[in-house]
């Protein structure tokens, strides 16, 4: 049975605390599947306890655990709403011996994944559709009989498609070669993976718009986790509209892996510093407003949008954003979920040739709100922090947000934030 939180912030509104975040999700799917691609030379520390991770764990583990398939035998592998295990378990599974059927939650069913089932079946993979063309479920008979060396893939859809044929690129009899054709999409998500690949061992190439990797074999190693810079952003969230803040975040690095480190420097824009210390980072709100830059691109970091949007509107900055593309495929049209509750505070986000504009000029801030989450995590986190400007803030469904960060209520407990169940 779903519940809801109401969040409240009374009393002075100076947030001083320490938070240690779990381990970052995207590192740590990367990691996992690497490790099982590896059969185990690869070892991994810091997991993430995000039910994402917990969900891609268990899989890999049980198909590790179990003897192998009959010919005749299929496998369900369900993923739930875990978009990431569905992009890479599809490429995954399709380079290991068996035949499985990958399905998820009805929402999983509706995003599309065709840009990478086409991929794989033009290197030799046996996949198809057991419902709708383009969408999950999918069947999938493997090992892969490798019949090209070279395929074509739009960058502009989902770097995990590429991540995920980068990442069983190594154990093809004839390696890989990705042309990426158009703009990359989120292209700090690639190098992640390249860069962990290369830290076991992996090496590739990459000219132009076309990255190789030849067939190779990993070297035994450990992938330690960072946290989640992804979850940091609800910390810089909170420092923006708090009237004082220092948050200490142990563990994290200035100079990181994950694209969403980017937060870094978008936050100076509303004010927020971060420096290093000597556990890891502090953010703090330096209590002053800086001019807003009239258009800022997210194509790299769009997991930062609806964080970055909502401190906008907040704040009243009537600003504009490019880059939101993939955010209509997510785990919800991110882009219909945050008009629908931005509109309850008056703000409107409009969309001209993908160019999205915010208008706060009819800002305002009801005594009480209650924002939907449309089954998306970021929707709870991004939302929450309200409740530094209005006296309650009912989250739905405010079990969403163990996706990627389990313990955010919890956590918000600890600088200070009231949360009541209901």
């Amino acid at each position: 049975m779903s519940k809801n939180a109401l969040v409240s912030f009374k009393g002075n509104k100076n947030i001083d605390t320490e938070i240690l975040l779990t381990g970052s999700k995207s590192e740590c799917n990367r990691a996992l599947i690497i490790s099982a691609l590896s059969k185990g030379l690869v070892k991994v520390e810091n997991l993430s306890n995000a039910a994402d991770t917990v969900t891609l764990d268990g899989i890999l583990t049980s198909l590790k655990e179990e003897s192998e398939l009959k010919s005749q035998d299929s496998r369900l592998i369900d993923v739930g709403p875990a978009g990431t295990a569905m992009r890479f378990l599809s490429a995954y599974l399709s380079a290991k011996n068996g035949n499985f059927l990958l399905t998820g939650t009805e929402r999983m069913k509706q995003r599309p994944i065709g840009i990478l089932t086409e991929a794989l079946k033009k290197i030799g993979a046996d996949i198809s559709y057991a419902e709708n063309e383009g969408f999950p479920p999918l069947n999938i008979s493997g090992p892969l009989q490798q019949t090209a060396s070279k395929v074509k893939i739009k960058g502009d859809v989902s770097s995990q498609y590429i991540s995920a044929l980068l990442m069983i690129a190594p154990i093809l009899s004839q390696g890989l070669t990705l042309e990426i054709e158009g703009e990359l999409t989120s292209k700090p998500y690639v190098d992640m993976t390249l860069d962990m690949l290369k830290s076991v061992g992996i090496e590739h190439s990459w000219t132009g718009n076309s990255i190789t990797i030849e067939p190779q074999a990993f070297k035994a190693g450990t992938l330690i986790v960072e946290p989640d810079w992804s979850a940091a952003s609800y910390w810089y969230s909170i420092a923006a509209l708090a009237e004082e803040a220092e948050i200490s975040l142990p563990a994290l690095k200035e100079k990181s892996l994950q694209g969403d480190s980017q937060i870094q420097k978008i936050m100076k824009i509303f004010g927020i510093a971060t420096s290093k210390s000597q556990t890891g980072i502090s953010i703090s709100n330096l209590g002053i407003s800086l001019d807003t830059v009239e258009i800022l691109d997210l194509k790299t970091c769009p997991d930062l949008a609806q964080t970055i949007v909502v401190i906008a509107a907040a704040l009243g900055k009537n600003m504009a954003f490019t880059g939101l593309e993939t955010l209509k495929i997510k785990e919800t049209d991110r882009i219909a979920a945050l008009q629908n509750e931005l509109a309850k505070i008056g703000v409107t986000l409009n969309e001209d040739n993908l160019v999205y504009t915010l208008n706060c000029d009819n800002l305002h801030f009801p005594d009480k709100i209650s924002i939907a989450t449309y089954e998306d995590h970021r929707m709870a986190m991004a939302f929450a922090p309200l409740a530094l400007l209005i006296n309650e803030v009912e989250i739905e469904e405010m079990q969403v947000v163990e996706k990627s960060y389990p313990y955010f209520w919890e956590d918000l407990k600890k600088a200070g934030f009231d949360i009541n169940i209901r």
